[in-house]
This record gives C-alpha cells, sequence and structure tokens, in this order.
C-alpha cells in the first residue's frame, strides 16, 4: 500500500474549544495535530499584550490548555503539533512550552520559526513605494502600526520537522501551511511539484477551520442539530499524491459529506483559479469531491499555477474608537419606536459635540434587527412587534463616542414605550483596528529555525517563476425540457457558505446536483447578486467565479463589510450571513429536474 499520513485539524481561531484533543487521542492514530489561531484582529490583540508584557503576544491557549493537560499522551502517541500560536512573540511561546516540558520531565523538541515580523522594516517599506494591495491606498502613519507580519509559507515548517521537532511553532504562517509543511516533509514534495503543493493547500484550507468542515456553520443544519454539542474535529488521511480523505473521529457528532467540505472549501476566498499562498498559486476550480463511505469524502483535482515572488504583509493599525450598544422594543409600531429613540439620541450627542467644537462622527450605525437590517430592499416580512435596535458610532476621540453611549442610556425613562434592554455594565468605547495588507518581496525576510541547540537560518527553496495560464470554462447551457417551470427556494438546490478578507465578502454556491447549476446560475448574475446586496455595498463591484468540478459559483462583493473586522459598525461585519441571505432567493427551474 502506498504511504498516507493522517492529521487532525484542531482549532480554526483563538479561543476554541479544546474538544479536538480528546477525539483525536482517542481516534488514537494521527500524524499530526494543526492548530491555526490567527485572525488579523488577533495579531493587534497580540500585539497589545505584549507592548504590556514582553513575556506574551502569543496565543496562551495552545500551551495551557491543548499542551500542557496532554503532554504525556503526546509523548507516548509520537504524534507531532504544528501550530501558528506564536502571533507575533513566537519566542515566547516556545519558551513557555520548553518550560511546561521540562517541568513534566520529557523529552520533546520545540522548534520556532521567526522572521514574519516586520516592524523593524516599516521604513524599508515605505521607502519602496508600497501601498494597500487592494486600495492602493497611502501607508498609514508609523507610529498607529501595531503589527506587520508577512504570511509565511510551509517549508520552513517542513525543515523544523526534518531536524527532528516534535513541536513546530510560528508567527504569521497562512492558514493552510501548518498542513502542508507535514506534507512536504512526510512525503519528499520539492518546489516545484506545483499540484501537490496545491493539493497539499487544498487540504490545509479544509480542516484549518476545525468542525466547519465537519457540519458546523452547515446549511442543511437541520441534519447535525442533535449532535453538535459532540462535534467531530476533522482527520485529513493524505497521499503521497495530494490526494485525500476528509473524515472525523468514530463516535463524535456532526457530519461530513459533500456539502460539508465543498462548503469549506469555498469558505474565505477568492478567484479560486488564482488562490494566491505564498508557495504555491492554487487553482481549485476542477477538485472534485467523492463520498467514499459515511462521513468520508475523498478530495482530489486541485492543480498548481506558479508562485508568486512576494508575501502578503498585514498590519494592523490603530483609528480611533468605536463602541455599541443594543436595546429591545416591543409593541406596536416597534421599529418606527427604535428609529426615533436612535435619532433623538444622536441630535442630543451631536448637538453636545457641536458647542465644545469637536467634529462629527466618522461613522454612525443603526440597525433595527426584524425589520431589513440583512435584507433590505427584499425584506418581505410584515412589521414586527418585537425588534432589536442596535446603535453604534465611531470616532478619534474615545470621549465622543463615550458621549452617545450616555446619551443612548441615559434617557431611558423619556423613551417610546416598549424600550427594554438587559441588565448590565454599560458598554465601553474600544480602539478601531484596521487592516493595511501590501505585498513585499520574499527576500526582504530573514526566516530562521530556533531549538534548543540554538538557531540556524533557513534558505527557501528555489521555485518557478512562470505562471501557467488560465481561461474559465463555460456555464453548462440550460437543456430544453417539455416541462413547466417552478420557483423554489436557493437553498433547495444549493449549498452556500459566507466569509470575509479583510472589507471583502465571499459567497460560496454550490449545486446539490450538476444539472441544478445552469439555471442557478442564469438567476445568479454579478448584477442581481449586486442588487440583493446593495444595501451593504459603497460600490456595486462584483466578480462571479464559475468552479465546474464541484460544481459551483463563486462570489467575490468588494467594499461589502464597512471596513471589515473591528473597523466596522455593521451586525456582520464578517458575512458570515450573507449566504443565508442569498440561499433565500427564487430560482425557476423545470419541475422535471426537481423530480428526478
Amino acid at each position: 500500500m502506498s504511504k498516507t499520513i493522517k492529521i487532525g485539524g484542531a482549532t480554526g481561531f483563538w479561543g476554541e474549544t479544546d474538544m479536538a484533543m480528546s477525539q483525536f487521542f482517542s481516534e488514537g492514530d494521527l500524524d499530526y495535530i494543526v492548530f491555526d489561531y490567527l485572525a488579523e484582529i488577533t495579531m493587534s490583540i497580540l500585539a497589545r499584550a505584549r507592548a504590556n508584557d514582553p513575556t506574551l503576544g502569543y496565543a496562551t491557549d495552545f500551551v495551557s490548555a491543548m499542551v500542557k493537560p496532554n503532554l504525556q499522551r503526546i509523548a507516548d502517541s509520537g504524534v507531532k503539533l504544528i501550530s501558528n500560536a506564536g502571533g507575533v512573540n513566537p519566542e515566547a511561546c516556545g519558551q513557555a512550552l520548553r518550560d511546561v516540558i521540562d517541568a513534566a520531565g520529557l523529552n520533546l523538541n520545540v522548534t520556532v520559526i521567526t522572521g514574519d515580523d516586520l516592524m523593524a522594516d516599516l521604513d524599508t517599506l515605505v521607502a519602496t513605494g508600497s501601498t494597500e494591495m487592494f486600495s492602493n491606498e497611502d501607508f498609514p502613519a508609523l507610529d498607529k502600526i501595531a503589527s506587520a507580519n508577512a504570511y509565511i509559507g510551509a517549508f520552513p515548517i517542513a525543515a523544523a520537522l526534518d531536524a527532528g521537532a516534535d513541536i513546530v511553532v510560528t508567527g504569521r504562517c497562512v492558514d493552510s501551511a501548518v498542513t502542508l509543511g507535514a506534507c512536504i516533509h512526510e512525503f519528499g514534495w520539492s518546489a516545484c511539484d506545483l499540484d501537490k503543493l496545491a493539493a497539499g493547500s487544498a487540504i490545509g484550507h479544509l480542516i484549518e477551520c476545525g468542525p466547519q468542515v465537519t457540519g458546523g456553520n452547515f446549511t442543511d443544519w437541520e441534519l447535525v442539530a442533535d449532535t453538535l454539542h459532540k462535534v467531530g474535529y476533522p482527520i485529513a488521511e493524505v497521499s503521497a499524491d495530494g490526494s485525500c480523505d476528509i473524515y472525523k473521529p468514530a463516535g463524535t457528532g456532526g457530519i461530513v459529506n459533500r456539502g460539508t467540505v465543498a462548503e469549506q472549501l469555498l469558505y474565505e476566498i477568492g478567484d479560486p483559479a488564482a488562490y494566491v499562498l505564498p508557495d504555491v498559486i492554487c487553482d481549485f476550480t476542477e477538485i472534485q469531491l467523492n463520498e467514499v463511505s459515511e462521513n468520508r469524502v475523498q478530495v482530489s483535482g486541485a492543480k498548481g499555477r506558479g508562485v508568486p515572488a512576494t508575501y502578503k504583509t498585514s498590519m494592523t493599525w490603530a483609528d480611533g474608537w468605536r463602541a455599541g450598544t443594543t436595546f429591545w422594543c416591543v409593541g406596536r409600531r416597534a421599529a418606527d419606536k427604535a428609529r426615533i429613540f436612535a435619532e433623538e439620541a444622536l441630535a442630543r450627542t451631536r448637538a453636545k459635540l457641536l458647542a465644545m467644537g469637536a467634529p462629527d462622527f466618522d461613522d454612525v450605525a443603526v440597525d433595527i434587527i426584524g425589520e431589513e437590517s440583512f435584507w433590505g430592499a427584499h425584506a418581505t416580512a410584515s412589521p414586527s412587534r418585537e425588534v432589536a435596535l442596535k446603535v453604534a458610532c465611531r470616532h478619534q476621540d474615545a470621549r465622543a463616542v463615550g458621549l452617545l453611549l450616555r446619551e443612548l442610556s441615559g434617557v431611558a425613562l423619556g423613551a417610546p414605550a416598549g424600550m427594554a434592554f438587559f441588565a448590565g455594565a454599560r458598554a465601553k468605547p474600544s480602539p478601531v483596528i484596521r487592516l493595511f495588507s501590501t505585498l513585499v518581496d520574499k527576500t526582504l525576510l530573514n526566516l530562521k529555525l530556533i531549538d534548543q541547540a540554538g538557531q540556524t537560518d533557513f534558505e527557501p527553496p528555489t521555485t518557478p517563476s512562470a505562471i501557467s495560464p488560465f481561461t474559465e470554462a463555460p456555464i453548462p447551457a440550460q437543456k430544453a425540457l417539455n416541462t413547466e417551470l417552478v420557483e423554489v427556494p436557493l437553498e433547495q438546490l444549493a449549498w452556500g457558505r459566507s466569509g470575509d478578507k479583510g472589507d471583502k465578502a465571499n459567497i460560496g454556491i454550490i449545486a446539490r446536483k450538476p444539472e441544478y447549476l445552469p439555471w442557478i446560475a442564469a438567476r445568479l448574475t454579478s448584477d442581481y447578486v449586486g442588487d440583493r446586496f446593495a444595501h451593504f455595498m459603497t460600490s456595486p463591484d462584483i466578480d462571479r467565479y464559475y468552479m465546474p468540478g464541484l460544481p459551483a459559483l463563486n462570489f467575490l462583493l468588494h467594499n461589502a463589510l464597512g471596513g471589515g473586522g473591528i473597523a466596522s459598525l455593521r451586525n456582520d461585519p464578517q458575512a458570515k450571513a450573507y449566504a443565508q441571505v442569498l440561499l433565500d432567493t427564487p430560482i425557476a427551474i423545470p419541475q422535471q429536474l426537481l423530480e428526478a
């Protein structure tokens, strides 16, 4: 039999439950467990932690909740751990791990990878004329930048494993690189094995968000509703050719089927034919998913088109203050009462700001949930007698933000009838952290591997320079059928998953059957999707991509999240609910296809 390895995906964000570890050790035969902790906002939080305490700046949960309680089982099983928990201080994370290992009297080799942190190179980046890679904006003021980290790839991880590491800790690497690094090490893939590198990256992308591929956030949530309390974390059994099976530990909840895997494959991607990673430019358009048995899906067909000469580098920077608070309104014309209450509080606050000579708010959001906040002009619900009101603002001065919070709560006795709120402490202003992404030449980085014996420089492998061309396949034409058309919700014909990248939102729509795709595509044009989300977008800029392998459509909505992350005042600044909005779309389709 050809060699395979088994890799478990334990975390998708900092703060995730530790359920995966007991599941994986009960399963008993994993070769690697990988951990992804770092969203862009997480980097800014870790940067503030390091500023207050030089021994912090990493995902402490990795040490305290994942490694320390399981040290003996890690040592006995021989499983290797790979994690980007190092954040902005990977050396401190490595030392914390060595401390708990030494205290337990065990012998595990911890290797730390450094060199992604570019805070010391900001002047160089400014001098090269670097601008924001999506908006072309100039650099923010250097004194406002909290973190600056390049997304490094998988080859230094593989080198650490080659040198005998039992636990590998990185700073800001690409989420999927923790998985790809294990594959490169085990199978000896080279920098020229582009299809295999793309396949390993796809596998890493599938398991990097933990149970999102095993039933979490699934369109058909009813199938798993009774078992999500014990949802299984994903395992990838990978072959040397890059194909793999995705499954979950025995006896766990959730589900693994073509829908769950396809949804995760499209999660937070842009152009599926040019998914750019530091080690390879991936083409996911022809990926095939095959349900080989219950709760087991085979993945194959990823292609590599080239290797970029640059690293994406993301910076987080401070841009004022924000806050928001929520109220409930009950009774006749509940939404009208909520809107009047919000407008009066804003009017009083603005009058005080004007009297003090202070500028107006940078941004204000008034959202009435239960009316039309997510649906815009496509809202069809009748007026609700119960709504939630959220009022939020952003200002360069925290005192102005605090003033609105005071006006909102301080006039509770003079509000329209039926206002209610959950008792507790008043909301407080918090920093606005923005994302600034740029491209830097790979030669700028000086990557190092650090273990107990010292440090060594990492020499990146020679990579191909040419990028292969790509032509998008045409969407199949609708077949002429002698049957009437009926309208059904898109959700009856497709699965959907949405997510964010900065101020962009993506919505992946996967046809449940290939013959549905032409009818879905006829309705879901870029213009239609733009109209559906017009109330969210600051410009009508939408890309639509076709993926014949699944088959699926992926929509990329630009300038759609009010700045994204915690720079946004939206109820859904990460586009988690956008797919649910689109799945409500009525689709005309031949009755015969539904009956087939």
